[in-house]
């Protein structure tokens, strides 16, 4: 299959020469980790000391990884993506509440950002963390099956509700759902409550989608077990498949709690464990839809090659691409150029609010050995193009 994504032309296509060098400046300040760390504690203390640091952030790192404050803040990056044929997802990238009023909060913002996905056909998805509608310790509680007290099963039926609702309308309104992956202590929770989602509405269409971190050993063993139950009771499956993002959290909790980790051992364990699933769904795809979420290279290649070798047409409705806003464009538009569906999770929310989001995504960039140094290198590919 011919190297596409060398091309940087269509890669930065929408970029004008000042965003092209803010991104390089960015990438630049993120291969050095030691930097991220010292940026995260400076920014984590300016905000706590109420200092003037928003409009900076705002003009640097959060308008490369962020689409904006509000969903439509949000709509000029979206049209602009569509233009090349590169989808969104708004993804409302608030983390870590524990009060109710958010949760309410980002129940009505995914009731919303439905209608959107109903109106815009550059929004395929909405999409939600299961921790944006539930107490993180909740989850984990029910997943080591313990005891709820009287108020903790009321606060669960909350978040039993909030999720049939938004489920419900995505259903209703006939648009797809994706319901991010956290961490394993709390996932079984999370687990069983899309399951049961899917089960309800995913009768006719494959509406409703879970997520499988593939770093962990046991996800094709557990899709393959959720599709016999979706076999038996009759709905469908949809998957966004990644690899994981909360490695180093993962592998220091087994040590210190003295449990096997729930991680693959390698980097190549990973990859084989995503490749598995991506072929089985592929050949499965009669009752699964699969949203390859991505900046692999060799991943993307191989589902291009399994779609090939299997007849499936490029715009196949059940087979997407997906990268996060502001990394891997060298994947996401040319694949779209391509003719594959692809589309770009654009996260969006008050500045100070999606901070941890954005200082996850740092070091994420820091840990990836070589995510950062490949787009450094296609930026001074394209800089030198275009003699900046």
């Amino acid at each position: 299959m011919d190297q596409i994504f060398e091309n940087t032309a269509t890669a930065f296509a929408l970029k004008s020469d000042s965003e092209l060098e803010r991104a390089y400046f960015l990438f630049k300040m993120i291969s050095n980790e030691p930097l991220v760390k010292m940026g995260s504690v400076i920014t984590n203390f300016a905000f706590k000391a109420h200092l003037p640091v928003e409009g900076l952030i705002r003009a640097t790192v959060f308008d490369h990884f962020c689409g904006g404050i509000n969903e439509r803040d949000c709509l000029p990056v979206v049209d602009r993506m569509w233009e090349k044929g590169v989808c969104s997802v708004l993804d409302y990238s608030v983390e870590g509440k524990e009060e109710e009023d958010p949760f309410d909060t980002a129940t009505e913002i995914i009731l919303t950002i439905l209608d959107f996905v109903k109106e815009k056909e550059a929004i395929p998805y909405a999409v939600f963390k299961p921790t944006g509608f539930g107490r993180f310790a909740l989850y984990q509680k029910i997943t080591e099956k313990k005891e709820l007290t009287k108020d903790e099963e009321a606060e669960w039926q909350r978040v039993i509700n909030r999720f049939d609702k938004v489920c419900k309308k995505a259903h209703d309104l006939e648009v797809s759902l994706l319901i991010d992956g956290e961490e394993s202590w709390m996932q079984d929770a999370a687990d069983d409550l899309a399951e049961d989602m899917m089960r309800k509405y995913n009768k006719k269409k494959r509406i409703v989608f879970n997520t499988l971190q593939t770093y962990r050993w046991d996800r094709l063993s557990y899709l393959k077990s959720l599709h016999e139950r979706a076999k038996t009771d009759g709905f469908k499956i949809g998957m966004k498949v990644v690899r994981g993002a909360y490695m180093e959290k993962e592998n220091d909790r087994a040590i210190e709690k003295g449990y096997t980790s729930p991680i693959c051992k390698t980097k190549a364990e990973t990859d084989e464990n995503f490749n598995a699933t991506i072929e089985y769904m592929i050949e499965n795809l009669d009752t699964l839809s699969i949203f390859a979420g991505t900046h692999n290279e060799d991943s993307c290649y191989r589902l291009m090659e399994l779609m090939n070798n299997k007849g499936i047409a490029r715009n196949n409705e059940h087979v997407w691409f997906g990268q996060l806003y502001g990394m891997s464009d060298h994947i996401s538009f040319n694949l779209a150029a391509n003719g594959y569906n692809v589309a770009k999770y654009l996260p969006f929310g008050p500045v100070r609010d999606v901070m941890p989001y954005l200082i996850r995504r740092a070091d994420e960039n820091t840990s990836v050995a070589g995510q950062t140094s490949r787009e450094l290198t296609l930026l001074k590919k394209e800089r030198k193009r275009r003699k900046i």
